[in-house]
């Protein structure tokens, strides 16, 4: 599900066996969890190239190209991208979604809490990645790029095992809805 979407579910829409409909929303949320973790993949590569192989030196001699279409100005602004990218899916999850899932199978309230939990400790660590890579300039030295590094290594242990989780959790109960 992407930020902006809402589902709404009520006990009566829930078959006993998957449902075309279900299906639909089951495959929409691995869809947007294959983009999140694509992206945090594609960051962390680009994060590790910036570390290596980006002299200082050669990145002032460089400034303008890199400012506008280098790695380390592409690093910056797509961590800041994918930060909001994840924080408005999570937050879409824990406002609409999940609680309404909830409503529908009353079983799943400790996977609820849990799944909120991890939203609030990976909520920080997006908190982390966008402030690390704001601070990225073609002045830093490597520990404020390693600061890049480190946190988006952090988010993606969390992250890739919070939506494994999710998937496998809620997954049952997305694949029965019959409807909207």
């Amino acid at each position: 599900m992407a930020p902006g979407d809402s589902v709404v579910v009520i006990p009566e829409q829930l078959s006993d066996t998957e449902t075309e409909q279900g299906r639909a929303l089951y495959d929409e949320l691995l869809l947007t969890h294959g983009a999140i973790r694509r992206d945090l993949n594609t960051l962390q590569r680009l994060a590790e190239a910036v570390m290596s192989g980006l002299d200082p030196s050669d990145m002032h001699a460089e400034a303008h190209r890199l400012e506008t279409t280098g790695p380390l100005w592409q690093l910056k602004v797509n961590c800041l991208r994918y930060c909001r990218f994840v924080n408005g899916h999570l937050d879409l999850e824990d406002t609409s979604w999940l609680p309404s899932l909830v409503s529908a199978d009353p079983s799943l309230g400790p996977v609820l809490e849990r799944l909120e939990d991890e939203h609030r400790r990976i909520a920080v660590e997006l908190a982390e990645v966008a402030g690390a890579a704001a601070a990225l300039t073609d002045a830093n030295a490597g520990d404020t790029r390693r600061r890049v590094i480190d946190a988006l290594n952090a988010l993606a242990d969390d992250l890739t095992e919070h939506l494994a989780y999710e998937e496998l959790s809620i997954g049952p109960t997305l694949r029965r809805l019959r409807h909207l």
